[in-house]
């Protein structure tokens, strides 16, 4: 089974961490056996060479019947057996071994009747200083890896962090923030050496601003064309006006009003497009605003929605702006779905409910699209595109979601603070201001319809 590893195990940061320390690790671990080997070579080399000059000058004593010297000895006691055996088949050898709980060097030869003439050499101070520079090589081997360790990872920082703010403004273009830019360091300087994050960073960059231009030219040509059209639809309309009544003259009208909506649609989705309208705020019990809303969005469909207070709340919002946001979600309930359609203010949040067959995926997965529609729906989809226009200015989030039990459900919630107004919010309507929030909970009666539905 493969592992599950943690989510912060993923980053590009920590795997190169990883590799930094597995091969400093192995290369440490290389360079000390080499050490370590070509040390104890030199070192066993020195004393053998010792014992076995010492084992010379011992055989040259025996045979010659002088006194041994200190450490010489016919079959001495502590004699390595696989030397003593190496001495009887006539050969000289040398080992090292403990011997009298200290490392020695023992050095063997044959002598007379089988016998093993065998010298030893104190091995402790070589000893010491292999084991010395074995602990030498640990400590420097741990802190050549801390600190490469440390400089790889702030090296391999600088480019993650380049990479995140990257992937930040790659996000924030596709969020709708075309203005966004990278503006990598290296990029600015053309003269400096490019790495592969600066020319991801650059191609980013001009990608966002060909976007940019591209739809600032769009945006700029459907106003242009929805501002030409308004004069000779007025024309057409007063035109219209003027055919003697009957069949005809109801079908051209029908289309003329059409055509005059359809362009004010266009004109406003410019003005939302151009990213410079404000809220006029005003203060109002939102039940008041819901209700004034579902009137005119029923008046105009020939049918009504019910409305259900169940918290209702003081707002301080664009109340013209907050009514088309719910008198076009509830036109398209009437329009798109089936009823019964109901309107629910629960404090700040307020949603829209109807029982037809509820949003296209498309639509509940990435939102409103202009000029698209399925499943046989009629009309141009601008009414939900302007309707979550209209709550971005509001600084509210409006989301769309189908329901367990069938029906499409809309929800608007509206922010805790105002956004930015476009006048002085003191002399707005009248009513005065609301100190703080722009949702406050509405102080005694919330009015008739508190509780009730209709």
């Amino acid at each position: 089974m493969r592992a599950v590893l943690p989510r912060w195990a993923g980053t590009l940061a920590v795997k190169s961490a990883a590799f930094i320390t597995v091969m400093c690790c192995a290369l440490a671990a290389l360079l000390g056996v080499l050490v370590h080997v070509s040390v104890t070579d030199q070192t066993v080399g020195q004393a053998r060479a010792l014992a076995l000059s010492r084992l010379k000058d011992a055989t040259s004593a025996f045979e010659s019947g002088d006194a041994m010297l200190p450490g010489a000895g016919v079959d001495p006691p502590g004699l390595p057996g696989s030397l003593r055996q190496l001495a009887a088949r006539g050969q000289r050898g040398t080992v090292v071994d403990r011997h009298k709980g200290r490392p020695t060097m023992w050095a063997a030869g044959p002598a007379d009747h089988g016998r093993a003439l065998a010298v030893e050499v104190d091995y402790s101070q070589q000893a010491r200083t292999i084991a010395a520079l074995d602990q030498s090589i640990l400590w420097s081997s741990g802190l050549a890896i801390g600190v490469t360790l440390l400089i790889g990872a702030f090296a391999v920082t600088r480019v993650t962090r380049r990479l995140h703010a990257t992937a930040q403004v790659a996000r924030r273009i596709s969020t709708g923030d075309l203005d966004a830019r990278v503006h990598d360091p290296l990029t600015r300087d053309p003269s400096r050496p490019q790495d592969e994050v600066a020319a991801v960073a650059a191609a980013l960059d001009s990608m966002a601003a060909s976007l940019q231009g591209k739809l600032l030219a769009e945006q700029r040509f459907t106003a242009d064309v929805a501002h030409e059209l308004r004069t000779p639809l007025t024309g057409l309309h007063a035109a219209a006006e003027l055919l003697p009544p009957g069949r005809p003259t109801e079908l051209v009208r029908d289309r003329v009003a059409a055509l005059r909506t359809l362009t004010e649609d266009l004109l406003e989705i410019s003005r939302l497009d151009s990213g410079r309208e404000r809220p006029a705020l005003d203060a109002e019990h939102l039940s008041t605003v819901a209700e004034r809303a579902v009137r005119a969005a029923g008046a105009a469909a020939g049918s009504d929605a019910k409305v259900r207070i169940v918290r209702d709340v003081y707002v301080e919002t664009d109340r013209r702006r907050l009514e088309r946001v719910l008198g076009n979600l509830v036109a398209n309930a009437h329009r798109h779905g089936r009823p019964p359609v109901l309107l629910t203010v629960d404090g700040p949040v307020v949603t829209v409910r109807d029982h037809g067959d509820g949003y296209p995926d498309y639509l509940v997965a990435h939102g409103p699209q202009r000029f698209r529609t399925e499943g046989g729906a009629t009309g141009h989809g601008l009414g939900l595109t302007i309707a979550l226009g209209q709550a971005e200015v509001l600084g509210a989030r409006l989301e769309f979601a189908n329901a367990q039990d069938g029906g499409a459900v809309a929800t608007l919630t509206l922010p805790q603070s105002p956004p930015e107004p476009e006048d002085d919010p003191g002399t707005a309507g009248g009513h005065g201001t609301a100190d703080g929030p722009g949702v406050r909970a509405a102080t005694g009666e919330a009015g008739p319809h508190d509780g009730t539905s209709r």
